[in-house]
Protein backbone atom coordinates (compact mmCIF):
# COMPACT_ATOMS: atom_id res chain seq x y z
CA UNK A 1 0.00 0.00 0.00
CA UNK A 2 3.01 2.66 -0.71
CA UNK A 3 1.78 5.99 -1.84
CA UNK A 4 -1.70 5.38 -0.43
CA UNK A 5 -3.29 8.48 1.93
CA UNK A 6 -6.40 8.15 4.30
CA UNK A 7 -8.16 10.61 1.91
CA UNK A 8 -7.70 8.13 -0.68
CA UNK A 9 -8.61 4.77 0.91
CA UNK A 10 -11.83 3.48 -0.81
CA UNK A 11 -15.16 3.35 1.12
CA UNK A 12 -15.94 -0.70 1.06
CA UNK A 13 -19.03 -1.15 -1.10
CA UNK A 14 -21.99 -1.38 0.42
CA UNK A 15 -24.68 -4.57 -0.53
CA UNK A 16 -26.85 -1.98 -2.99
CA UNK A 17 -23.66 -1.21 -4.44
CA UNK A 18 -23.64 -4.65 -4.89
CA UNK A 19 -26.63 -5.33 -6.34
CA UNK A 20 -25.88 -3.04 -9.30
CA UNK A 21 -23.25 -5.64 -10.40
CA UNK A 22 -25.54 -8.46 -9.88
CA UNK A 23 -24.01 -9.53 -6.25
CA UNK A 24 -20.69 -9.74 -7.63
CA UNK A 25 -18.00 -6.96 -7.69
CA UNK A 26 -16.86 -6.07 -11.37
CA UNK A 27 -13.66 -8.04 -12.15
CA UNK A 28 -10.20 -6.24 -11.23
CA UNK A 29 -6.58 -6.96 -12.22
CA UNK A 30 -4.95 -8.90 -9.19
CA UNK A 31 -2.75 -6.42 -8.19
CA UNK A 32 -5.87 -3.66 -7.35
CA UNK A 33 -7.52 -7.02 -5.91
CA UNK A 34 -4.84 -7.32 -3.31
CA UNK A 35 -4.40 -3.61 -2.31
CA UNK A 36 -8.52 -3.75 -1.77
CA UNK A 37 -8.12 -6.86 0.34
CA UNK A 38 -5.37 -4.99 2.47
CA UNK A 39 -7.31 -1.52 3.12
CA UNK A 40 -10.54 -3.43 3.61
CA UNK A 41 -8.63 -5.28 6.46
CA UNK A 42 -7.39 -1.99 7.56
CA UNK A 43 -10.46 -0.22 7.47
CA UNK A 44 -12.10 -3.55 9.78
CA UNK A 45 -9.64 -3.75 12.03
CA UNK A 46 -9.34 0.21 12.82
CA UNK A 47 -13.45 0.12 13.06
CA UNK A 48 -13.53 -2.34 15.54
CA UNK A 49 -11.10 -0.67 17.36
CA UNK A 50 -13.06 2.34 17.56
CA UNK A 51 -16.18 0.11 18.57
CA UNK A 52 -14.65 -1.64 21.55
CA UNK A 53 -13.11 1.27 22.96
CA UNK A 54 -16.68 3.27 22.41
CA UNK A 55 -18.11 0.14 24.20
CA UNK A 56 -15.61 -0.25 27.05
CA UNK A 57 -16.45 3.59 28.02
CA UNK A 58 -19.77 2.95 27.95
CA UNK A 59 -19.35 0.00 30.31
CA UNK A 60 -16.72 2.01 32.49
CA UNK A 61 -19.49 4.38 32.72
CA UNK A 62 -22.51 2.08 33.30
CA UNK A 63 -20.45 -0.19 36.14
CA UNK A 64 -19.14 2.82 38.15
CA UNK A 65 -19.31 2.79 41.92
CA UNK A 66 -22.37 4.93 43.27
CA UNK A 67 -24.30 5.15 39.74
CA UNK A 68 -27.73 5.17 40.53
CA UNK A 69 -29.57 1.98 39.04
CA UNK A 70 -31.95 4.01 37.20
CA UNK A 71 -29.20 5.99 35.36
CA UNK A 72 -28.27 4.86 31.70
CA UNK A 73 -25.30 7.49 31.73
CA UNK A 74 -23.57 5.60 28.78
CA UNK A 75 -26.55 5.88 26.62
CA UNK A 76 -26.17 9.86 26.51
CA UNK A 77 -28.68 12.07 24.40
CA UNK A 78 -26.10 13.01 21.58
CA UNK A 79 -25.33 16.40 22.50
CA UNK A 80 -23.65 18.12 24.56
CA UNK A 81 -25.00 16.57 27.82
CA UNK A 82 -22.35 18.20 30.22
CA UNK A 83 -24.00 21.92 29.79
CA UNK A 84 -27.81 20.28 29.64
CA UNK A 85 -27.32 18.92 33.24
CA UNK A 86 -25.60 22.09 34.43
CA UNK A 87 -28.50 24.53 33.13
CA UNK A 88 -30.46 21.72 35.19
CA UNK A 89 -28.69 21.83 37.84
CA UNK A 90 -28.05 25.50 38.25
CA UNK A 91 -32.10 25.97 38.30
CA UNK A 92 -32.43 23.74 40.60
CA UNK A 93 -30.28 25.48 43.28
CA UNK A 94 -32.04 28.94 42.22
CA UNK A 95 -35.19 27.37 42.85
CA UNK A 96 -34.29 25.98 46.22
CA UNK A 97 -33.47 29.82 47.17
CA UNK A 98 -29.97 30.47 45.32
CA UNK A 99 -27.35 32.23 47.31
CA UNK A 100 -29.81 31.65 50.15
CA UNK A 101 -29.60 28.39 49.98
CA UNK A 102 -25.50 27.85 49.14
CA UNK A 103 -25.59 30.09 52.42
CA UNK A 104 -27.57 28.28 55.15
CA UNK A 105 -24.61 27.89 58.05
CA UNK A 106 -26.96 26.00 60.40
CA UNK A 107 -30.62 25.12 61.23
CA UNK A 108 -32.81 24.56 64.12
CA UNK A 109 -35.72 21.53 63.46
CA UNK A 110 -38.52 20.16 65.49
CA UNK A 111 -41.05 17.04 63.62
CA UNK A 112 -41.79 13.62 63.49
CA UNK A 113 -39.93 10.28 62.38
CA UNK A 114 -41.32 6.65 61.51
CA UNK A 115 -38.95 3.94 60.25
CA UNK A 116 -39.85 0.61 58.52
CA UNK A 117 -38.54 -2.84 58.01
CA UNK A 118 -39.07 -4.13 54.76
CA UNK A 119 -41.57 -1.77 54.04
CA UNK A 120 -43.90 -2.04 56.99
CA UNK A 121 -43.75 0.19 59.85
CA UNK A 122 -42.26 -1.10 62.86
CA UNK A 123 -43.02 2.47 65.16
CA UNK A 124 -45.79 4.56 66.16
CA UNK A 125 -43.43 7.92 65.22
CA UNK A 126 -41.10 9.36 67.69
CA UNK A 127 -40.76 13.44 67.92
CA UNK A 128 -37.52 15.15 67.10
CA UNK A 129 -35.69 17.55 67.68
CA UNK A 130 -32.86 17.99 64.95
CA UNK A 131 -29.90 20.78 64.89
CA UNK A 132 -26.98 20.79 62.14
CA UNK A 133 -24.54 23.04 61.22
CA UNK A 134 -22.89 22.97 57.78
CA UNK A 135 -20.80 20.91 56.84
CA UNK A 136 -20.20 17.92 59.33
CA UNK A 137 -22.21 18.57 62.54
CA UNK A 138 -26.10 17.18 63.52
CA UNK A 139 -27.78 16.79 67.17
CA UNK A 140 -30.55 14.83 67.27
CA UNK A 141 -33.07 14.86 70.06
CA UNK A 142 -35.47 12.01 70.30
CA UNK A 143 -38.72 11.37 73.06
CA UNK A 144 -40.77 13.52 74.63
CA UNK A 145 -38.40 14.09 77.41
CA UNK A 146 -35.62 14.18 74.20
CA UNK A 147 -33.30 12.23 76.61
CA UNK A 148 -31.84 10.11 74.00
CA UNK A 149 -29.43 12.07 71.80
CA UNK A 150 -27.29 11.20 68.83
CA UNK A 151 -24.32 13.43 68.01
CA UNK A 152 -22.48 13.36 64.83
CA UNK A 153 -18.99 15.56 64.80
CA UNK A 154 -16.73 14.89 61.36
CA UNK A 155 -16.13 11.53 61.30
CA UNK A 156 -17.06 11.11 65.56
CA UNK A 157 -20.77 9.39 66.55
CA UNK A 158 -22.19 9.37 70.27
CA UNK A 159 -25.19 8.02 71.40
CA UNK A 160 -26.27 9.85 75.03
CA UNK A 161 -28.81 8.31 77.63
CA UNK A 162 -29.24 8.09 80.98
CA UNK A 163 -26.08 5.45 81.04
CA UNK A 164 -23.82 7.72 79.89
CA UNK A 165 -22.08 8.52 76.29
CA UNK A 166 -21.19 5.57 74.15
CA UNK A 167 -19.67 5.73 70.53
CA UNK A 168 -22.04 5.16 67.94
CA UNK A 169 -21.33 1.34 66.22
CA UNK A 170 -18.60 1.11 63.73
CA UNK A 171 -21.54 -0.12 60.89
CA UNK A 172 -24.42 2.23 61.94
CA UNK A 173 -21.50 4.97 61.50
CA UNK A 174 -20.51 4.00 58.38
CA UNK A 175 -24.23 4.17 57.35
CA UNK A 176 -24.62 7.84 58.62
CA UNK A 177 -21.28 9.01 56.95
CA UNK A 178 -21.73 7.40 53.74
CA UNK A 179 -25.31 9.09 53.83
CA UNK A 180 -24.21 12.42 54.59
CA UNK A 181 -22.03 11.80 51.93
CA UNK A 182 -24.27 11.45 49.18
CA UNK A 183 -26.69 14.45 50.88
CA UNK A 184 -28.11 16.33 48.38
CA UNK A 185 -26.49 19.79 50.33
CA UNK A 186 -23.45 17.56 50.26
CA UNK A 187 -23.51 17.43 46.53
CA UNK A 188 -25.03 20.62 45.57
CA UNK A 189 -23.10 22.58 48.13
CA UNK A 190 -19.43 20.63 47.65
CA UNK A 191 -19.46 18.26 44.76
CA UNK A 192 -19.78 21.10 42.49
CA UNK A 193 -17.30 23.25 43.43
CA UNK A 194 -14.52 19.88 43.45
CA UNK A 195 -11.97 19.64 40.71
CA UNK A 196 -12.64 16.65 38.16
CA UNK A 197 -16.97 16.85 38.37
CA UNK A 198 -18.86 15.19 35.90
CA UNK A 199 -22.75 16.42 34.93
CA UNK A 200 -24.50 14.11 32.39
CA UNK A 201 -28.25 15.12 31.46
CA UNK A 202 -29.76 11.55 31.18
CA UNK A 203 -32.97 12.46 29.62
CA UNK A 204 -36.60 12.63 30.84
CA UNK A 205 -38.27 10.21 33.23
CA UNK A 206 -40.79 9.81 35.70
CA UNK A 207 -40.35 9.73 39.13
CA UNK A 208 -43.16 9.24 41.96
CA UNK A 209 -45.69 9.48 39.38
CA UNK A 210 -44.32 13.15 38.42
CA UNK A 211 -42.27 14.21 35.02
CA UNK A 212 -38.80 14.73 35.87
CA UNK A 213 -35.57 15.65 34.15
CA UNK A 214 -33.08 13.14 35.13
CA UNK A 215 -29.49 14.70 35.40
CA UNK A 216 -26.22 12.62 37.35
CA UNK A 217 -23.61 14.27 38.91
CA UNK A 218 -19.93 12.13 39.32
CA UNK A 219 -17.38 13.09 41.16
CA UNK A 220 -13.72 12.64 40.61
CA UNK A 221 -13.60 9.66 43.84
CA UNK A 222 -15.75 7.62 41.02
CA UNK A 223 -18.83 8.33 43.19
CA UNK A 224 -22.17 9.31 41.29
CA UNK A 225 -26.14 10.91 42.61
CA UNK A 226 -28.65 11.02 40.13
CA UNK A 227 -31.26 13.78 40.35
CA UNK A 228 -34.67 13.96 39.27
CA UNK A 229 -35.67 17.41 38.78
CA UNK A 230 -39.69 19.17 38.22
CA UNK A 231 -39.35 20.53 34.57
CA UNK A 232 -42.03 22.88 36.35
CA UNK A 233 -40.48 24.31 39.42
CA UNK A 234 -37.25 23.41 39.23
CA UNK A 235 -37.08 21.82 42.59
CA UNK A 236 -35.91 18.01 43.57
CA UNK A 237 -38.32 15.26 43.24
CA UNK A 238 -35.85 12.66 44.20
CA UNK A 239 -32.35 11.67 44.77
CA UNK A 240 -30.58 8.35 44.31
CA UNK A 241 -27.53 6.65 44.67
CA UNK A 242 -25.83 3.49 44.89
CA UNK A 243 -22.99 1.25 46.92
CA UNK A 244 -21.48 -2.00 46.65
CA UNK A 245 -21.43 -3.60 50.49
CA UNK A 246 -18.12 -4.91 51.20
CA UNK A 247 -19.00 -7.85 53.03
CA UNK A 248 -21.46 -9.64 50.62
CA UNK A 249 -20.48 -7.72 47.29
CA UNK A 250 -24.20 -6.70 46.33
CA UNK A 251 -25.08 -3.51 44.98
CA UNK A 252 -27.19 -1.26 47.55
CA UNK A 253 -29.17 1.70 45.95
CA UNK A 254 -30.77 4.29 48.00
CA UNK A 255 -33.26 6.76 47.55
CA UNK A 256 -34.48 10.21 48.87
CA UNK A 257 -37.99 11.43 47.82
CA UNK A 258 -39.25 15.25 48.60
CA UNK A 259 -42.24 16.52 49.19
CA UNK A 260 -44.44 19.35 50.11
CA UNK A 261 -41.88 22.31 49.56
CA UNK A 262 -42.37 25.40 52.01
CA UNK A 263 -40.72 28.70 51.78
CA UNK A 264 -39.22 29.45 55.28
CA UNK A 265 -36.71 32.43 55.19
CA UNK A 266 -36.23 32.77 50.93
CA UNK A 267 -35.30 28.79 51.01
CA UNK A 268 -37.83 26.26 49.74
CA UNK A 269 -37.85 23.47 52.10
CA UNK A 270 -38.96 19.70 51.71
CA UNK A 271 -41.33 18.72 54.79
CA UNK A 272 -41.68 15.22 53.60
CA UNK A 273 -38.72 13.40 53.39
CA UNK A 274 -38.92 9.65 52.12
CA UNK A 275 -36.26 7.49 52.36
CA UNK A 276 -36.04 4.42 50.15
CA UNK A 277 -33.58 0.99 50.55
CA UNK A 278 -33.49 -1.33 48.13
CA UNK A 279 -36.70 -0.24 46.55
CA UNK A 280 -39.01 -0.72 50.49
CA UNK A 281 -39.43 2.14 52.30
CA UNK A 282 -37.15 2.71 54.95
CA UNK A 283 -37.64 6.59 57.17
CA UNK A 284 -40.26 9.31 56.64
CA UNK A 285 -39.69 12.57 58.25
CA UNK A 286 -42.05 15.23 58.53
CA UNK A 287 -41.31 18.94 59.53
CA UNK A 288 -43.25 20.67 62.14
CA UNK A 289 -40.79 23.83 62.01
CA UNK A 290 -37.63 24.73 60.80
CA UNK A 291 -35.37 28.04 61.20
CA UNK A 292 -31.89 28.82 59.39
CA UNK A 293 -28.95 30.56 60.53
CA UNK A 294 -30.02 30.39 64.09
CA UNK A 295 -26.62 30.85 65.75
CA UNK A 296 -26.77 27.38 66.73
CA UNK A 297 -23.78 27.08 69.80
CA UNK A 298 -20.85 24.50 69.00
CA UNK A 299 -21.18 22.73 72.43
CA UNK A 300 -24.60 20.99 71.10
CA UNK A 301 -21.94 19.01 69.35
CA UNK A 302 -19.59 18.06 71.68
CA UNK A 303 -19.41 14.79 73.47
CA UNK A 304 -16.70 12.40 74.46
CA UNK A 305 -17.12 8.71 75.35
CA UNK A 306 -17.87 7.92 79.22
CA UNK A 307 -19.06 3.93 78.96
CA UNK A 308 -18.82 1.07 76.43
CA UNK A 309 -21.99 -0.37 76.03
CA UNK A 310 -20.26 -3.99 75.51
CA UNK A 311 -18.43 -3.97 77.98
CA UNK A 312 -19.35 -6.29 80.88
CA UNK A 313 -20.57 -4.44 84.17
CA UNK A 314 -17.93 -4.02 86.65
CA UNK A 315 -18.76 -6.09 89.83
CA UNK A 316 -18.67 -4.10 93.27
Amino acid sequence: MSGASVASVPVVCSSRSLARYGGQSPARPPDEQLQLFIVRLTYYAMNYLFSGILLFSWAAFGQAPGVAGSSQVGQAVPNDTSSQAKALINQAIQALGGEAYLNVKDTAQEGRAYSFYHGQSNSTGALYWRYTKFPDRERVEVTKKRDVVYVYNGDQGYEITYKGTAAQDPTGMADYLRRREYSLDWVLRRWLNEPGVALFYDGPAIAEQKQAEQVTIMNARNEAVTLFIDPATHLPIKKSFSWRDPKDKQRNIEEEVYDNYRLVQGIMTPYSVTRFYNGDMASQRFLNSIRYNQNVSDSLFAASVSYDPNRPPTKK
